[in-house]
């Protein structure tokens, strides 16, 4: 692993300083005075250089010059172990089948589903008539995508006579998007274009008037419009602006197809609207007004909204109310102590409530003449998940079912609701070969230093010895309130075929054991998140599925800074971490109320812009406050130059940051997709060889047998 000697002249810039090596050498990025004061304390941030002022675009040459240098390093990095990279890609790629198609689905006079062709980046989608004709192709990815670096398909919406197609397209990662419509009787692309979208897309009844938001200049949805068909964007109709910069707006439908519902909220108050879906100009009708820390979603059958709402516990519960008097809630279905109610669908003859015990996915029926007793469908593992798939008819006597554990893979079914039974639709098919039987899941449960058990998913073959000499890789994100399931991954088992295990650490900062669980590892909370990470970590050391130092681990965005807090910690735990688009320059994120997230995001971290406590404590623990004279695992950290949530210079921050403090000769790596955003490169292939390198490095780094 030689560098031309150039190379870094080439590519450094003023901002770089000029080795002379001719080995591989890492970038260096200027330290470039800079310093603020808040609370009266001072922070110096030496980095903040980076961060272009003329943001979102990114043009400053000391800035590229610095990310092409670290994708030069990375490149130059992995080179030699290209063949490896090649190798897991190719066994990823074979467990995939790659002519596939979804399970057609009735709604209406069609039958809808999607598929990929032999080779294919990206889904087509298709439709034919239930009454019997040919297939027709109704929105074509692959062509859309032609010649795109990046694309995404966002949103989409029907007409309900299911005449017009309406999507909205993504190609540059910036999660910014232009919404189309196409007319599926003569496969004519209408001149209705509407740019700079970010929301759901929901069609009148009138099949004329469309429902969206646009991103404002800070990339938040602030605002409810109406498209109607054939009319310049510029004269959309403002149904609702939403003054406080703290919340969202949102838009979607009952699922009795009666109401457009206008949703305002945050990461712990919402406040709903209802417009009927036949009088798109009617005034909205407000449900509830906005209660701090109180959440409300709903449904509607024949006139009575079905309101799920935590505002007695943070298990949730089940209200009625009339459309008529809406603000009035009558209990249905009172909060438990046991089960976390995590939502409820409305069907013509029944409704669905779904949640979580014990941390395991449940889903129950409901009469509504006898809404207390619900009929749980049974799963057959000890450890799964589960849930409502697609089901977008109001009358149905089948439920779509998706199902998943860490040794079963994706399982469509549909159950029949007056016997109980369950058919399998489909199970996804692993070309190249797959035994269960050669796998093993167990639910552990680990206590955190201050005594809270933390449920861990774990997934091995069925010879791994639990005496300590394996690998393991620890997985988590604990943040927002979103929970990582015990699912199943074909990517998974080329490190589970290498000997090691897998392990999910089910940490506070997720709901995974209810809204509390959420509660407890946010704002003042933060910590228990890192905590229960390294604990998790340890325990599994003392049950002998692995050893200090033999645990790799990886987390993205919020996940990225519990990567970030847990080298801080304990690095001596970890052989290898991989930290994708992590938010680790939280303290400066949060007080930049300028930055698209950071406003709707105090109430998950705190404002350290007016609470002094707040700013301590994201000062705390902030990943890039928080580098020190220390030595740290290898590391991969990935960067996305046009990603929105977490800007690109917070992992180019901290990398430099890293590079400049620690003390150890460990490789540390950063690679930005130039052309992407938070989620990395976006085709099928493309997205799996970036799997492949992650595997490689951490493969690599810890003397496992390639």
């Amino acid at each position: 692993m030689r560098l031309v000697l150039s190379l870094a002249a080439l590519l450094a810039g003023p901002a770089l300083a000029q080795g002379h090596s001719m080995t591989l050498t890492p970038p260096v990025a200027e330290q470039r005075p800079h310093s603020f004061e808040r609370h009266g304390i001072r922070v110096e941030d030496p980095y903040a250089w980076l961060k272009d002022a003329s943001y979102p675009t990114v043009d400053d040459p000391d800035v590229l010059a610095y990310l092409n240098a670290e994708n030069s390093y990375f490149e130059q990095a992995m080179a030699p172990h290209q063949a490896l990279v090649e190798t897991l890609f190719q066994e990823m790629r074979g467990r995939i089948k790659e002519a596939d198609a979804s399970v057609p689905q009735k709604d209406g006079d069609w039958l809808y589903w999607s598929s990929f062709d032999e080779g294919g980046q990206y889904r087509k989608y298709w439709r034919r008539p239930v009454a019997g004709g040919p297939d027709q192709l109704i929105l074509d990815g692959p062509a859309i995508a032609e010649g795109k670096e990046y694309f995404r398909i966002g949103a989409m919406d029907i007409s309900p006579n299911g005449r017009f197609l309406a999507y909205a397209v993504d190609d540059n990662g910036s999660e910014r998007f232009t919404v189309r419509i196409r007319d599926l009787e003569t496969g004519e692309l209408l001149p209705d274009v509407i740019p700079g979208t970010l929301s759901s897309l929901v069609w009148a009844a009138d099949n004329r008037s469309l429902f969206y938001g646009l991103a404002n200049a800070n990339w938040r949805t602030d605002n409810a419009r109406l498209h109607l068909l054939g009319t310049p964007a510029d004269q959309d109709i403002e149904i609702y602006k939403e003054a406080d910069e703290r919340f969202s707006v949102s838009v979607g439908m009952t699922h009795s197809r009666r109401y457009i519902v206008l949703g305002v909220g945050n990461h712990d108050t919402s406040e709903l609207r209802l417009i009927p879906a036949d009088n798109s100009r009617a005034t909205p009708i407000l449900v509830s007004a906005r209660q701090d820390g109180r959440e409300y979603d709903l449904e509607e059958h024949d006139g009575t909204l079905l309101i799920h709402t935590n505002d007695t516990g943070p298990n949730w519960r089940l209200a009625t109310a009339t459309v008529e008097d809406p603000g009035t809630w009558r209990e249905l279905i009172a909060t438990s102590p046991d089960f976390y109610m995590t939502g409820v669908s409305a069907f013509r003859d029944f409704f669905v409530v779904e949640g979580r015990e014990a941390g395991l996915d449940q889903i129950a029926l409901h009469r509504y003449d006898r809404p207390a007793e619900g009929r749980r469908i049974a799963f057959p593992e000890t450890s799964y998940t589960a849930g409502l798939g697609d089901n977008p008819e109001w009358a149905v006597d089948r439920l779509r079912l998706d199902y998943e554990s860490m040794v079963t893979p994706s399982t469509v079914a549909d159950y029949d609701v007056a016997s109980g039974t369950q058919t399998v639709l489909k199970v996804d098919e692993i070309p190249s070969g797959y035994d269960a039987a050669a796998y093993r899941t167990t639910r552990l449960t680990i206590p955190a230093r201050d005594g809270t058990p933390i449920p861990v998913s774990v997934v091995h073959r069925a010879d791994f010895p639990l005496d300590g000499s394996r690998p393991l890789h620890l997985y988590a994100y604990g943040a927002y309130g979103y929970a990582i399931p015990p699912g199943f991954s074909t990517e998974r088992l080329s490190l589970l075929d290498r000997g090691f295990a897998y392990a999910i650490a089910h940490i506070r900062g997720g709901d995974d054991l209810g809204q509390q669980w959420h509660h407890d590892g946010r704002l003042e909370k933060r910590t228990n998140t890192f905590n229960d990470f390294v604990d998790v970590a340890r325990g599994l050391v003392e049950r002998g599925y692995t050893a200090a130092g033999r645990i790799s681990a990886s987390g993205g965005s919020a996940g990225g800074e519990l990567m970030g807090a847990v080298v801080n910690q304990a690095p001596e735990l970890f052989g290898a971490v991989v930290a994708h688009v992590p938010f680790v320059d939280v303290l400066n994120t949060m007080l930049d109320e300028s930055l698209p997230l950071t406003p709707g995001e105090w109430g998950e971290w705190g404002n350290p812009i007016t609470d002094p406590a707040a700013f301590r404590l994201l000062q705390s623990y902030s990943p890039y406050d928080n580098v020190a004279a220390r030595a740290y695992p290898p590391m991969l950290v990935t960067a996305g130059l046009n990603d929105p949530r977490v800007t690109y210079w917070e992992p180019a921050k901290w990398v430099a940051r890293l590079r400049a403090t620690k003390t150890d000769d460990n490789i540390l790596l950063l690679k930005t997709n130039m052309g992407a955003g938070h989620g990395g490169k976006s085709g099928r292939f493309e997205s799996l060889r970036e799997d492949a390198e992650e595997q490689a490095f951490i493969l690599w780094q810890m003397g496992v047998a390639e």
